[in-house]
């Protein structure tokens, strides 16, 4: 698959990703202030839930910007 094509296939891949990730994490903490729980445990789950969406996003921008695999052209 080239570049091209995983950039184009990428971008929307990543915006379903983070609306999804994003509207899961607004229900639990929805969830958390439902319970009563105390604003630290609120705070740290906003901590957290603010940097668990980079490691999906980082798979998916290398996957996006990966080389295009080795072409032989016939030349040297």
């Amino acid at each position: 698959m080239s570049q091209n094509l995983r950039k184009f296939l990428g971008i929307p891949l990543m915006l379903v990703y983070l609306v999804t990730y994003v509207l899961v994490m607004m229900a639990l903490g929805a969830t958390l202030a439902g319970y009563g729980v105390s604003e630290w445990v609120r705070f740290f789950y906003h901590a957290v839930a603010g940097f668990a969406w980079l490691p999906g996003a980082m798979w998916i921008i290398r996957w996006m910007v990966k080389p295009d695999g080795k072409r032989s052209s016939g030349r040297r």
